[in-house]
């Protein structure tokens, strides 16, 4: 019982239709975000934190959704970053021959970061089309940094 008094909820009937709305494109607008700059992981966590920020002064409901997207792009910018920079490095900055240890940890490395972003595009997806239908949905983690970042 103690989780249940930890976290916020919202009931489908005081949520206006652009509220859902708003929440949904939330998650949309780091989407979009990616496929607009997709070599750059700078522009999904820009796209997000502008929306976060012209939505701030909006309801509970759509300021908490905003955060948990925003949330989840600040998470997986890190491990963007890296892949890119690690690549950029290979490409531009490879004065020697890869060792196959080097190949090994960069592929391991891209194929865990490529694995993060398809689980985080099936969740942004899914999301925004359950906040859409008024839906309060949590995401593993992020619900709870939410919570604790929203009741401040």
């Amino acid at each position: 019982m103690e989780y249940q008094e930890r976290t916020i909820n919202f009931s489908p009937r005081e949520i206006t239709e652009n509220e859902r709305e708003y929440a949904s494109n939330s998650y949309l607008m780091s989407l979009f975000a990616l496929f607009v700059g997709l070599p750059l992981p700078i522009f999904n966590l820009l796209a997000t934190v502008i929306f976060y920020l012209g939505n701030r002064k909006s309801t509970a409901f759509v300021k908490w959704h905003c955060m948990q997207a925003l949330i989840s792009q600040l998470f997986i910018f890190f491990f963007n970053t890296v892949a890119f920079w690690w690549t950029i490095r290979i490409i531009f900055w490879r004065d020697e021959m890869m060792t196959d240890a080097e190949f090994n940890r960069y592929f391991s490395y891209l194929t865990i970061v490529i694995l993060i972003n398809i689980i985080e595009i099936i969740s942004t997806i899914y999301t925004s089309i359950r906040t859409r239908k008024g839906i309060h949905v949590r995401w593993f983690l992020f619900g709870d940094i939410t919570d604790n970042l929203f009741k401040r």
